[in-house]
């Protein structure tokens, strides 16, 4: 098992947000979190990727017990382990496309040449091969969004976590940017999980799960912790 978390809780003051959530997800696994806003989805994703602590809970990500983990050995987990993509990009404006995919690889140790080389391929595998030398400014939103990914992936992460990716594209740009998630399953055996308001992204996932008040929502629209099982819950807005 790729990701596996079990009884995770998490409140901020007063207010429960996660209420014990199971959660599962095997490897090259592409799995959609979604619900209505503050169900707790974003939350449990930061836990996921070691963004944040739970209160209570076990998170297990490729093999390793992360909330055990001191705070460099954390920190260097997640750079070599983990990718993330934001519905905002956040690349750095002063950097070129290939500048930006390189930060994290270098960051993880890795030598300049390994660096540039790993970055430029993954910048030609994501169409992006003429635009290596351009700063962000001067990309497309899809463009960004795609050198954001490449980034994520420079350091071959076991897993990518995605909050929204598509959120702020067009319709058109939006759909090539859904169907780049699959593809990179396909060639690189990533695992995936999104959290998103979109039902046509969901419906592509291999599960697609649905959050309500701190845990997901089963067939029966009942609220259940455990979202181990490979089900697909009903969607729900």
């Amino acid at each position: 098992m790729m990701i596996e978390a079990r009884g995770i809780e998490k409140s901020f003051g007063s207010l429960k947000v996660l209420k014990g959530i199971d959660f599962s997800v095997e490897k090259s696994e592409v799995v959609s979190i979604m619900g209505a806003s503050g169900a707790g989805k974003s939350t449990l994703l930061h836990i996921l990727g070691t963004l944040s602590s739970p209160d209570c809970g076990s998170l297990s990500i490729d093999g390793t017990d992360v909330l055990h983990l001191g705070g460099r050995e954390l920190s260097a987990f997640r750079n070599r382990k983990i990718g993330f993509v934001f519905q905002f990009h956040h690349l750095l404006p002063e950097f070129t496309s290939l500048e930006n995919v390189m930060i994290p690889a270098l960051i993880a140790g890795r030598s300049s040449r390994d660096a540039r080389t790993a970055s430029i391929r993954l910048l030609s595998d994501l169409g992006l091969s003429e635009r290596v030398s351009h700063k962000p400014s001067e990309l497309s939103g899809g463009e960004q969004q795609r050198v954001a990914i490449a980034r994520a992936l420079v350091n071959n992460p076991a897993v990518l976590y995605a909050d929204e990716p598509s959120g702020n594209l067009d319709s058109r740009t939006k759909a090539e940017l859904h169907r780049l998630f699959f593809s990179l399953r396909d060639k690189y055996g990533q695992t995936i999980v999104i959290v998103t308001h979109d039902p046509g992204l969901a419906a592509m996932c291999d599960r697609s799960l649905s959050m309500r008040d701190g845990l997901f929502v089963g067939d029966d629209g009942m609220l259940s912790g455990n979202a181990g099982e490979r089900t697909e819950p009903a969607l729900e807005d």
